[in-house]
């Protein structure tokens, strides 16, 4: 029960920062194409790269909720613990 709620805990506290920081990224990248339209190619290029960069955060966050919940590398303490 307890990794299920770390699971959690992780998810939602690990996806703020991403969220934020991708939506901090898309706001200056609009603002640099309304003023450079030239450098539009250059720009998403650059804006798709470090949205990927951003997401891998979140990503890593989801991969350990999931070990969390179905391999729980806890199961042994608790098993010990219990007697």
């Amino acid at each position: 029960m307890a990794s299920i709620f770390a699971a959690g805990l992780a998810m939602g506290i690990g996806s703020i920062g991403p969220a934020l920081g991708m939506g901090q990224a898309i706001a200056q990248a609009l603002a640099a194409i309304a003023q450079q339209p030239d450098e539009r190619n250059s720009l998403t290029r650059t804006l798709f790269v470090g949205l990927a960069m951003i997401e891998s955060i979140a990503i890593y966050c989801f991969v350990i909720s999931m070990i969390l919940i179905f391999a729980n590398p806890f199961w042994g303490h608790f098993v010990k613990a219990g007697g």
